[in-house]
């Protein structure tokens, strides 16, 4: 019964519009395919004839009986046009250079509701209960909002690429799922042009509840990533029923949009026995055209935080708890600068970048202090480090499917990244520098797929005897293969590589978000013991098959998965490999279900296999996760800053 629904809900895929903007222009890159000449589908590649599976059920909806009513009610069973393959690689066309510097007369926007509306099929219209139903409760963008993103006013010269950017950056944004910006060539002129903006809207509502093991243990989620239509995100996160010393968590988080790309933040969380907040404004590098970024944060902590035991815990014997109180003020800014390019027609796309910031935490605690060593590790004393950053930056930008979306357009960076930092701390014990260097680039094509490596090392140097001292080497490697389809199914592989290995590192420092973190880690894994880590390596393997099946608009894949970690607890780190243990795996299956059109997109069943180190007697574990698989790192410059070891 569950495959039949499952079926019926996959050939009911619901999406729709009422507008034509291509007729007017030239197609963009995500129509290229349709120039391809079309080849005969191959009958190998069907296992059943769908074609006729989906007229006889579309006939039965015409009947005005109780299930044919509500089937017609809450599936929509005409064939979709979507955009399988044959997507151009390269985001940042040239296709409206005849435009540039003209001066742009009116910018027409259009949104879009959430549910039934496509930017790639222009018959699609809601027609489902469910999907008028949505956006009767959901509130469309404002123009005002999406006016904010774009990259160009009225009045002004029409700067090259400003439209391919600003298509990028409202898909980037959280409460806009898909943009075309685009230029009305029926009332183009020699020397203006009028500019029509398309967006489709996510349903910006979240809430959820999660069953921690009974009745009495939850997690209760509300939020909205779209407030008014506003693009202000609120989030609320309560916990209740956890074990002692604290047996409830609340975290809320709430951001305000600006224009020129001014957020305004301010977060608070209270969970075992830890309380934080602070409120932030801050501007992002958030186009390769940005000149200036920077950010002022202002917070304060107190935090329970667990150090590392000389002899291994005892059974029911509770962690060994310090609080870790200071307030925090940090200020940066940044300047990005055109690199000149020695060809008229082409614009050097790097990036000279100089950066600096001020970083002041007064430590009212110090949990790391013994007779030995009263002064206690540097991260509890009180503090003004002074850093500066010089790096090169170059940003390039693809279209494809099928990587972390189910179907969507999504933007591929690439590029690379090099940095190097130096700075200065003042503290009450002795004065220290810093430095780090870091590289990082990736390459796409459609053919071979995407490659990412990132390496980054950093340490302090000790002034008065020149001794080194909490030295981080930490590096990634991914990849994604080529999108293969056989039929109506679309797979792909991923290969994921993560380590961080700690040099001289004080004894109170280790790596507390150890082996089990979703989604690098070993995902599901519940350790029978406390784990220390000092240093790790993680690896990933993730295949995924992507189903033509939905579920009420819940796309459907098949996953399979092979996680492992080695790890080296030895207090001041070292190389993850001279721990001497073994190390953790995890192997399993399981289905992925996603939404595109909500904030809340992504949930998973799995089923994980254990060799090793888990808590239940028979390795197995069954569990529920909500977070999306991976991300993609982007070569945009941030802000100057000590790079991150221990993780509360």
């Amino acid at each position: 019964m569950l495959l039949s629904w499952l079926v019926l809900a996959g050939l009911a895929r619901a999406h729709g519009q009422g507008f034509t903007p291509r007729m007017a222009v030239p197609p963009d890159s995500l129509h290229a395919s349709d120039k391809a000449a079309s080849l005969p589908a191959d009958s190998l590649g069907r296992r059943f004839d769908e074609e006729r599976l989906r007229l006889s059920l579309e006939r039965y909806t015409r009947r005005k009986t109780i299930m044919g009513r509500g089937l017609a009610a809450f599936f929509r069973l005409t064939r979709p046009r979507e955009e399988d393959h044959g997507l151009d690689a390269v985001l940042l066309n040239r296709q409206f250079d005849q435009h540039n510097f003209k001066i742009v007369r009116h910018v027409i926007i259009t949104p879009l509701d959430a549910f039934g509306y496509s930017l790639n099929d222009s018959l699609r219209q809601p027609r489902t209960f469910l999907e008028k139903s949505g956006n009767a409760l959901h509130i469309r963008t404002a123009r005002s909002r999406i006016r904010q993103v774009l990259l160009f006013r009225p009045g002004q010269p029409l700067l090259p690429q400003a439209l391919a950017e600003s298509e990028r950056l409202l898909r980037q944004t959280d409460e806009i799922l898909d943009a075309r910006v685009l230029v009305n060539e029926k009332t183009a002129t020699r020397d203006s042009v009028d500019i029509m903006v398309y967006t489709t809207d996510v349903f910006s509502f979240t809430g959820g509840y999660e069953l921690r093991g009974g009745p009495g243990q939850a997690i209760v989620m509300a939020g909205d990533q779209n407030f008014l239509g506003l693009g202000h995100q609120l989030s609320n996160r309560y916990q209740y029923g956890r074990d002692l010393p604290q047996t409830w968590g609340y975290e809320a988080n709430y951001q305000v949009p600006f224009r020129n790309f001014v957020y305004a933040e301010g977060h608070y969380y209270n969970e075992f026995e830890s309380h934080s907040g602070g409120v932030s404004v801050r501007r992002d590098f958030y186009s390769p055209s940005t000149r200036w970024a920077g950010a002022l944060n202002l917070d304060a902590f107190n935090l329970h935080i667990v150090l590392p035991r000389d002899a291994p815990p005892l059974p029911g014997q509770l962690p060994d708890y310090r609080v870790r109180s200071y307030t925090s003020q940090n200020l940066w800014v940044g300047r990005a600068f055109r690199l000149r390019s020695y060809d008229l027609g082409y614009e050097n796309p790097g990036r000279l970048i100089l950066a600096g910031s001020l970083l002041h935490e007064n430590h009212t605690t110090n949990p790391t202090a013994t007779p030995e060593t009263p002064a206690g590790s540097p991260d509890d004393r009180t503090r003004t480090l002074v850093l500066g950053s010089v790096g090169y930056s170059v940003r390039r930008y693809y279209k494809d499917k099928y990587l972390f979306g189910f179907g969507r357009t999504e933007d591929v960076p690439a590029g690379t990244l090099l940095s190097f930092t130096t700075g200065y701390e003042m503290n009450p014990v002795g004065p220290r520098r810093y430095f780090d260097a870091r590289i990082a680039a990736a390459g796409y094509s459609v053919r071979q797929g995407y490659l990412y490596g990132s390496l980054d090392f950093g340490t302090f140097q000790r002034i008065n005897d020149g001794g080194w001292e909490q030295g981080l080497l930490s590096g990634q490697f991914m990849y994604f293969t080529r999108r293969y389809r056989v039929g109506n199914y679309q797979s792909r592989h991923l290969l994921n590589t993560r380590v961080t290995a700690g040099f001289n590192r004080y004894p109170a420092e280790v790596l507390l978000s150890g082996i089990s973190s979703n989604p690098d880690g070993v995902r599901g894994f519940r350790p029978d013991g406390q784990i220390l880590a000092t240093s790790r390596l993680l690896a990933n393997y993730e295949g995924t098959v992507y189903t033509p099946l939905s579920l009420l608009g819940f796309r459907m894949a098949v996953l399979a998965f092979a996680d492992m970690a080695l790890v080296n607890e030895r207090i001041g780190g070292g190389s993850p490999f001279g721990g001497g243990s073994p190390p953790y795996t995890g192997f399993g299956l399981g289905l992925r279900f996603r939404n595109e059109l909500t904030v809340l997109r992504t949930f998973q069943f799995l089923l994980g296999y254990y060799p090793r180190g888990q808590l239940t007697a028979n390795g197995l574990r069954i569990f529920e996760s909500n977070r999306d698989a991976y991300q993609f790192s982007d070569f945009s410059f941030g802000q100057p800053s000590v790079v991150q070891y221990s993780a509360q």
